[in-house]
């Protein structure tokens, strides 16, 4: 169950940057409560997972897989560039993340 509580937070606050965006500066109301609202969400779910999940593993996974989606939203709706310097740089992320959850299994956590 912690790793649906994990994924429920990533999407959670996938959802409240989207919304950030879409507040337009907080100038918009429905997008700006939709800020406050998915990212409270996001952290009682982070919270629930990390009763289970190495909170360094849990933590990583959420940032990473949060920042490589926002940066696909960026670039399909919000006409961001996404650069091969971006790309590269996601990649390292990504082989982080992999390497922190390949390290906390081979410990036997």
């Amino acid at each position: 169950m912690h790793w649906v509580y994990l994924f429920a937070a990533i999407a959670l606050e996938i959802s409240g940057t989207t919304c950030m965006k879409l507040s337009e500066g907080f100038t918009r109301l429905l997008p700006s409560v939709g800020v406050f609202v998915f990212y409270f969400g996001s952290i009682l779910t982070l919270t629930m997972a990390v009763r289970t999940i190495d909170i360094g593993v849990a933590y990583a996974i959420w940032s990473a897989v949060g920042i490589a989606v926002i940066a696909a939203i960026g670039a399909c709706f919000f006409d961001e560039q996404l650069t091969p310097q971006r790309v590269f740089f996601l990649a390292v992320i990504a082989t982080g993340v992999i390497g922190l959850y390949l390290s906390d299994s081979a410990s036997g956590a």
